[in-house]
């Protein structure tokens, strides 16, 4: 396991260092690193550490997630949280619709019966409707954006997120309950309130707790890194352990004490500075590690499909929602394009269906598909975010750059 890492530390490093160098984001480094050493091409990191690097996936999914929580800081918004809330219920609601009713008028393409049909065509428009929180905090990171547009995009992707699971929750206890009875049951929709209630308040006790310790470390914000990271570690596993929703959980707990906290900034500074870039590279490379080949070629159609319905509900949906809001003119034109990218969130919803011994017939169907699609997700994704990003004029890379080969002139590197 050690030696495996290493490898993924050594080679991910080497190319983190190559992709900007090129002209492609670190993130397709990443991946296209991770589907070469691994097990469906070159085989360096076998198939064995691939299924037992959950642990790895599941740091990593945790703290991205409340990095996507903590990029939603309601005072940094103020003035622009009105076309937020419309653009991100437009998208969101836009997407699931598009999805689901493209794949119900085109079900004859899915090899099982109608209700199964309907069935998958709910779950993958659920999905569908999530955005990739690590690719757009990692895009951002690497050209210092910042402004506006950039703002409003990150928060629309943490709400998003935070919606993407309410609407699969909804669509799963929906599916599961026709499975089970081909009967609509109002009692499963309770239980789902109940899950995505009761996952909220976790997440918001344990932001409140960490912002309680903030006392406690008062003269150790490195103490308090730690404490932070030890409770985010907590609470997604935890939540997994209830069943309630992990991600959501974290979400909330980065929501919470970005907003409660007078020196949550400080903790962020040293986990940007310290962790997020390993975490990024982990979960990229291994994320890669887990698409099989054959799933690229077995289901074409629908993977075109999912993908080419998903960015027209996004679109659509962006545009509707800046134009009730009456956004700027660069937020109607790109916000739809920027949210293209999706990875770990969706993997996670796809894998939690595994779970539901109603949907055994179809769970496998849906994961390949989304791991098939989120690999050509997230080869487009960061190129169409950095062309979002790019075209918003709020990236500041280059001047940094150009400062960083100067003060490297001067010292002699």
């Amino acid at each position: 396991m050690l030696f495996n890492i290493g490898i993924i530390f050594v080679l991910g490093s080497i190319i983190g260092w190559i992709s900007p160098k090129i002209g492609i984001p670190r993130v397709v480094g990443y991946l296209l690193l991770g589907l070469f050493i691994g097990p469906e091409v070159l085989g360096i990191i076998p198939t064995n550490f691939v299924e037992h690097s959950h642990l790895i996936i599941d740091i990593s999914l945790s703290i991205i997630a409340v990095l996507v929580g903590a990029t939603l800081k309601f005072s940094s918004f103020r003035g622009h949280a009105k076309e937020v809330v419309y653009i991100t219920l437009f998208q969101a609601i836009g997407t699931f619709v598009v999805v689901s009713v493209g794949f119900i008028i085109l079900g004859g393409i899915f090899p099982f019966d109608t209700r199964e049909v309907v069935l998958i065509a709910l779950l993958l428009a659920g999905i569908a409707t999530a955005t990739a929180p690590a690719t757009p905090l990692a895009i951002v990171h690497e050209l210092r954006a910042k402004g506006i547009f950039t703002s409003t995009f990150l928060a629309i992707v943490a709400l998003d997120d935070v919606i993407s699971l309410m609407i699969l929750t909804f669509a799963l206890t929906v599916g599961t309950s026709l499975i089970a009875s081909a009967v609509f049951e109002w009692v499963n929709i309770l239980d789902a309130v109940v899950i995505l209630a009761m996952s909220i308040l976790f997440g918001t006790i344990a932001g409140l707790t960490n912002t309680l310790l903030e006392r406690v470390f008062v003269s150790s914000k490195t103490m308090e890194t730690i404490a932070t990271i030890g409770l985010i570690f907590l609470v997604y596993s935890i939540s997994e352990l209830y069943a309630l929703e992990p991600l959501l959980s974290a979400m909330v707990m980065g929501i919470v004490m970005v907003n409660t906290s007078r020196h949550f900034d400080l903790i962020q500074e040293e986990i940007d500075k310290h962790l997020a870039n390993i975490i990024f590279m982990l979960f990229f490379i291994l994320s890669a590690m887990y698409l099989k080949l054959d799933s690229l070629v077995s289901v074409p159609l629908i993977i075109a499909m999912y993908t080419l319905l998903r960015v027209i509900g996004k679109v659509l949906g962006s545009y509707l929602g800046a134009v009730v809001s009456k956004s700027s003119n660069t937020i109607k034109k790109y916000m739809g394009i920027a949210l293209f990218p999706q990875a770990g969130v969706a993997i996670g919803l796809a894998l939690s269906i595994q779970n539901h011994a109603q949907l055994d017939s179809i769970a496998p169907f849906i994961l390949n598909v989304i791991i098939a699609t989120t690999f050509v997700h997230e080869m487009l994704g960061p190129f169409m975010t950095k062309y979002a990003l790019q075209k918003s004029g709020e990236c500041h890379h280059k001047t940094v750059d150009k400062k960083s080969k100067k003060h490297k002139r001067r010292h002699g590197d």
